[in-house]
């Protein structure tokens, strides 16, 4: 098993302030046409202006500014409505502008510590990789399989680093740019609920400075957690692997998640898993 985690030193995050950087964010990535104005070949920003999102939100430009400096820090449940229409929110990022405006996500930090009732959970799935993350993607536990799974990165230990940092990540990932816009849309999805856990501070600020294609990603505030998808992987040692991934929140310990990767049976995929299996596998001990 693999387990743990890191001493951070932490950074204050100002949840208020995170309003101000979700509205700039959305208001950017918002389409002028699908909101009604007319081509406008003088338009130097991309989406709407910040008087556009105030007209449509029924809201004064000043107090939409206000908004967006973090000045204003009350806006009321039907201001963040009209806000959330006007930025053509969907559902997922509605609720997060809702959590944001409303409670300024002050929940404390995720727990590190992996019950051990889970760590056994993941022994017994034999014959499928499974690990367990935390809000900032750290790797807190994994079977053996899911060891074996990753086994070609320098590190496993997190996955936005993984996917990120290490070389090795090109050639793993079928499709490496679409792996990193899901990673980094989950990792806004499960961090969202702890912007002061340290672990979750840290990797942004390091991820920002160490990745450009990160920071670029990470400024589009998009939100979408994953649940329930197809990865295709590449093995050094076995090959391609085509699985079905299912994300699976653990109700008491808040901010973990579960995953497994499971092969179609009788498929190919599945032949190289049972082949991973037995190259994981513990070496017989002589009696």
């Amino acid at each position: 098993m693999l387990g743990g985690g890191r001493s951070l030193s932490i950074v204050p995050v100002d949840g208020r302030g995170e309003l101000g950087e979700f509205l700039r964010a959305r208001r950017n990535l918002a389409s002028s046409a699908a909101a009604g104005f007319p081509p406008d070949k003088s338009r130097r920003v991309p989406g709407l202006r910040r008087e556009e999102v105030a007209v449509l939100a029924g809201v004064s430009t000043d107090y939409y500014t206000h908004l967006e400096q973090g000045r204003e820090r009350t806006p009321s449940p039907k201001v963040l409505a009209a806000l959330a229409g006007a930025l053509q929110l969907d559902d997922l990022a509605r609720e997060h502008l809702f959590q944001l405006g409303i409670s300024g996500l002050s929940q404390g930090p995720s727990p590190e510590r992996v019950e051990p009732d889970l760590v056994q959970l993941l022994d017994r799935l034999s014959e499928v990789p499974a690990l367990i993350i935390g809000p900032s993607q750290d790797v807190l536990a994994a079977n053996r399989l899911a060891v074996a799974l990753y086994s070609g990165f320098e590190r496993f230990d997190n996955l936005i680093r993984m996917i990120f940092l290490d070389p090795f990540a090109r050639q793993f990932f079928d499709d490496w740019s679409w792996a990193t816009e899901v990673a980094v849309k989950n990792l806004r999805s499960s961090s969202a609920s702890f912007p002061r856990d340290p672990r979750v501070v840290h990797l942004v600020g390091e991820m920002t400075q160490r990745s450009s294609a990160f920071s670029r990603l990470w400024s589009r505030y998009e939100i979408q957690p994953r649940a329930r998808d197809t990865k295709i992987f590449h093995h050094p040692d076995v090959g391609e692997l085509r699985l079905s991934h299912e994300s699976m929140a653990i109700t008491s310990a808040p901010g973990q998640t579960m995953s497994t990767y499971m092969a179609k049976p009788g498929s190919e995929s599945a032949a190289r898993i049972g082949l991973l299996a037995r190259l994981a596998a513990p070496a017989p001990t002589e009696s």
